[in-house]
């Protein structure tokens, strides 16, 4: 494992690559002298590139978003899946969270990792709607208090 050293600069990152350019054109047998240190350089690569330019995770609402983006689904499409396209479209305005069996659903639907729905997420915070007062009937106004 000639020459290998630790990634620190953008000039030891260009000459790692370089380095792995060369196995691409001949890959070298597994377990090989030239195979280990091509082993090594890609883990080396791999970790700056994760330390230097981490990319991060979406949130539920950005994943299912992608979802819809990669596959050509629609709003209807996710509607089919959790019930009803106006819960889709508050889901999707982040007006609604996810509940269980909703992950559950597109989990087994549309095969997004579950993990990555459960996730904590901002939704927007919103008044519910006030329940209005019971109506009262006329026998209910008819009603003497209760003598004591």
């Amino acid at each position: 494992m000639d020459n290998i050293r630790p990634i620190e600069t953008e000039a030891d990152y260009d000459w790692a690559l370089k380095e792995i350019a060369r196995y691409f054109k001949s890959e070298p047998a597994i377990g090989s002298p030239d195979g280990k240190r091509f082993k090594v350089l890609l883990g080396l690569v791999g970790n700056y590139e994760n330390k230097r330019w981490p990319i991060d995770v979406p949130d539920p609402v950005d994943a299912i978003r992608l979802m819809i983006d990669a596959k050509a689904r629609t709003q209807t499409d996710l509607a089919d899946v959790l019930g009803s396209r106006s819960r889709a479209s508050e889901i999707l305005n982040r007006k609604r969270p996810l509940t269980i069996d909703m992950v559950r659903r597109l989990h087994a639907e549309w095969k997004l990792p579950a993990d990555l729905l459960i996730r904590p997420y901002r939704t927007q915070d919103i008044a519910l709607p006030r329940r209005p007062p019971k109506a009262r009937t006329k026998k209910s106004l008819n009603r003497r208090p209760a003598a004591r």
